[in-house]
């Protein structure tokens, strides 16, 4: 599903990963005229893999079934992050707090039903990619419910924000930023597109709550690790 359209530069960048044919041409069709919205590419869950769509330049990955996230692999084998996970839209799925639970775990950024609208899609999407949840109602109670009923010893002022934690390739990225190097220049060491490592950077500037580059450096060192000069 080769798809692009011309947009605007504020315009979300959308990927889609749709297994039902007949769904997946109805959101191009749709996207398309869409100025607020740019489709950078679409695969059917047949003929994608993990490597196609991990580094490609999206802001919001569309997906119609849960299962489709394992083709990703954003995780190693023994659990560490190994690339930033997109913010995910989920549409076509259940009511059904099992799997809804299973998706947040997952990451998603958006739980839509089966009987959701294209405007729904379009506000979900645009939600996402604020970095906001959509989720229904019943199924957010289900949450609150799920969380209330978390024991006594699971103290609330427990929840604070844990030391920040960095991934081994978290690490070499941002010594390569110490350095001085550009964007484009860390990207060709890391074998990377200039896109993935500029996605990078920002969320570890956003997970060590900082405002640049020289002070996500500053703040890291401050947490012990050795990045360089």
């Amino acid at each position: 599903m080769a798809v692009s359209n011309h947009a605007a530069d504020d315009s979300v960048r959308v990927f889609l990963l749709i297994a039902n044919r007949l769904l997946g041409e109805a959101l191009v069709r749709l996207i398309r005229k869409r100025p607020d919205f740019c489709l950078v590419g679409g695969y059917s869950a047949a003929d994608t893999g993990a490597g196609d769509v991990r580094n490609l330049p999206y802001d919001v990955l569309v997906q119609e079934h849960l299962r489709i996230a394992s083709l990703l692999n954003f995780r190693s084998d023994d659990g560490e992050q190994t690339i930033a996970s997109p913010r995910i839209v989920l549409i076509s799925m259940e009511e059904n707090e099992e799997q809804f639970f299973t998706a947040v775990r997952f990451g998603i950024s958006a739980y839509l039903l089966k009987d959701a609208s294209a405007d729904d899609v379009f506000a979900a999407v645009r939600s996402a990619s604020r970095e906001e949840a959509v989720c229904p109602p019943r199924l957010c109670l289900a949450l609150f419910r799920f969380m209330a009923s978390i024991t006594p010893e699971t103290a609330v002022q427990n929840w604070e924000r844990p030391k920040t934690s960095l991934t081994i390739r978290q690490q070499r990225l941002m010594a390569l930023v110490a350095k001085g190097l550009t964007n484009k220049e860390i990207a060709s060491q890391l074998n990377l597109s200039e896109y993935t490592i500029r996605n990078h950077i920002h969320r570890i500037m956003k997970q060590v709550d900082a405002g640049s580059r020289g002070e996500a450096v500053q703040t890291i060192r401050a947490h012990g690790y050795a990045i360089g000069a």
